[in-house]
């Protein structure tokens, strides 16, 4: 089917990942006009639609009302185009010359990528670096608000990168093709799949979301054995305004600010990345963050981690010096 029905905002934020372009019609039931410009919309959605370049649907505003909020959607219809995750256009009212016009073009768009080599939907450098994944509307990247000289990476292979490399603003070497990949370009766990990354910030800040990418090799080398390839990380533990890393054991029994898992869908097939999405209450004055990587996607021993990307909001700069711990209870 051309049209996909939202029926969450997780499926929305997923769609807005994977898709290069989505199309979106706000309507309610009751609304005349939207049912009038319903056929020409399903049209459109018929002729134009690609898997993961051009995806067309459809937001009841009355049952997915946070969706609707989110984006200032006021009258129906109301149709917005998105590209790489961020809205580039809003046509408002039952005008079917002016939606076809703009999808149209936006197709165009979408052709000429894939025919360039689809840079712009497997990921894109722009001013402040590589991005792997849509941002949501109100946030950007703050990696840059990252204290690389504090950060500290426990379990990692010492083979392959130091924790400085998943902050590196530079497109993954993975993603340059086969044979262009750089050895110390990612990050491996070493004795398991554990891995646990402290993260302090120059500033506080508040996070929306972490983007991760993971590029594991799909088969082995020559000298490869295919059981030691890494996998994908799946489980994530989350702690904020540590003053120093954890140990391992010390995290297992501290109650985390947020347990996140990643499913298998949740990976963009071009890039690699995954949008873990936070409980934004909880990380509104964050001064440093632990990540515990605790397990991965199969029955390996290595998880692999290529970057990492904080998504959300840069505020008043910290003073250096030691970190600020805020909230008298672990894990806060």
């Amino acid at each position: 089917m051309s049209l996909v029905h939202i029926s969450s905002k997780e499926q929305f934020s997923s769609l807005l990942t994977s898709s290069t372009i989505v199309v979106t019609d706000f309507y309610a039931d009751w609304c005349g006009p939207c049912k009038a410009i319903a056929p020409m919309y399903e049209q459109l959605a018929n002729q134009l639609s690609r898997p993961n370049q051009i995806t067309f649907t459809k937001v009841n505003v009355d049952q997915q009302q946070d969706i609707a909020r989110t984006y200032g959607v006021t009258a129906m219809p109301t149709f917005i185009m998105f590209k790489r995750g961020r809205p580039v256009s809003t046509i408002r009212g039952a005008d079917p010359n002016k939606l076809s016009e703009a999808v149209r073009k936006l197709a165009t768009e979408a052709n000429n990528m894939e025919a360039e080599g689809g840079e712009e939907s497997a990921g894109a450098e722009g001013a402040s670096g590589w991005i792997g994944a849509g941002l949501p509307r109100g946030y950007k990247d703050v990696t840059d608000q990252v204290s690389v000289k504090g950060l500290d990476l426990l379990n990692r292979d010492s083979e392959r990168g130091s924790a400085g490399v998943l902050f590196d603003q530079s497109k993954p070497s993975a993603l340059a093709g086969k044979g262009k990949e750089k050895q110390a370009d990612w990050v491996e766990s070493d004795t398991d799949e554990q891995l646990m990354l402290y993260i302090p910030f120059d500033a506080r800040i508040k996070v929306h979301s972490l983007h991760i990418t993971s590029l594991p090799p799909t088969t082995a080398g020559e000298d490869e054995d295919e059981d030691e390839l890494p996998m994908r990380p799946r489980t994530l533990r989350l702690y904020t305004n540590r003053s120093t890393v954890l140990g391992f054991d010390e995290a297992e029994d501290m109650e985390p600010t947020q347990i996140a898992n990643i499913a298998a869908e949740d990976w963009d097939r071009k890039t690699g990345t995954a949008k873990v999405e936070l409980r934004f209450v909880k990380f509104q004055a964050v001064t440093s963050l632990v990540v515990f990587f605790v397990d991965g996607d199969g029955e390996r021993e290595k998880i692999r981690v290529d970057r990492i990307r904080v998504i959300g909001e840069a505020g008043e700069k910290r003073e250096l010096g030691k970190l600020e711990k805020i909230g008298d209870e672990a894990g806060e």
